[in-house]
């Protein structure tokens, strides 16, 4: 190979450095290539209204957490634009509107977000009374179409410690103001959180106000009661000429005991006939929890 065909030192810094110039002005050039942004679609005014998180833009909720660390005695809100990790645990059954909004405003908490999202087993609601009502494997399936969400923990632990926090390499743990409580199985969970809050490592999400009641995670004392779907499911079956595509005309039941709803269903639509049953199923969830526990 003559040698003159061989490039030398100043030549390959020409090539990897033209002009010596930075960086940035190097990016600067790519200026043409569209950036990588979320695009969101609007939502609707009748959401706009009714929802009180809708309206919650990105500048809203990054002031809002700055504001809420700001006062926090250990919290401190990052001045550099780092892509931070931030978490979100939860049971997701189901996942409902007020969920989505919160995984939005845990991702838009910060300029640059991954999202990490726990899933709880379905071993860990059953070692603390609590039986879901979808497996783990689609709720984690749920949570992984969420469009906010990085990553999904399915191994997700019960209760947050610091191992945890520092073997994930996580910044920020997010939760929801204001929610309620049951304290058959979340005490453990908030002694971890707790633990968050200490270091410094705990951000506020607003809670979404005026959504539909979502149904509740039955407590589960023995394992031989029937998960809540699964006994709504059997109701169904037991109707005379049950068929969810089709829509019976509308007769008047003069059903009233809340025993004997299932004997007037097959008069009903097919809407009406699963609100009833819905109300004949926590009726019945009632009464089980008004029973003495079995020895």
């Amino acid at each position: 190979m003559d040698s003159s065909s061989v490039l030398s030192d100043d030549d390959y810094d020409v090539i990897s450095n033209p002009g010596q110039r930075s960086l940035e002005s190097s990016i600067a050039d790519l200026h043409h290539i569209p950036s990588l942004t979320t695009y969101e679609l609007p939502p609707s005014d009748a959401a706009r209204e009714r929802l009180s998180a809708v309206a919650l833009n990105p500048v809203d909720i990054q002031a809002y957490v700055q504001n809420a660390l700001k006062v926090s005695s250990a919290g401190k809100y990052p001045r550099d634009n780092r892509t931070l990790r931030v978490y979100v645990d939860g049971v997701f059954d189901v996942l409902t509107v007020g969920h989505a909004h919160q995984l939005r405003q845990a991702k838009l908490s910060f300029p640059c977000v991954h999202l990490i999202v726990g899933v709880l087993s379905d071993e860990q609601c059953r070692a603390h009374k609590t039986t879901p009502h979808f497996s783990h494997l689609e709720r984690c399936e749920l949570v992984r179409h969420c469009r906010w969400v990085d990553e999904v923990l399915h191994d997700a632990p019960w209760t947050v410690n610091d191992r945890f926090i520092i073997d994930k390499r996580i910044d920020y743990l997010a939760l929801e103001e204001g929610s309620s409580v049951n304290p058959e199985f979340d005490k453990e969970r908030l002694k971890g959180y707790d633990l968050a809050k200490r270091l410094g490592r705990v951000l506020p999400t607003r809670r979404t106000t005026g959504l539909t009641a979502a149904p509740l995670l039955v407590s589960c004392n023995a394992p031989e009661d029937i998960p809540p779907f699964q006994e709504l499911a059997e109701m169904v079956l037991e109707q005379p000429g049950h068929n969810i595509f089709t829509h019976p005309p509308l007769k008047t039941s003069t059903t009233t005991s809340a025993d004997s709803n299932t004997h007037g269903l097959e008069a009903l639509g097919a809407m009406e006939a699963l609100e009833a049953m819905s109300n004949e199923l926590a009726e019945r969830c009632a009464r089980k929890q008004r029973q003495p526990a079995r020895g």
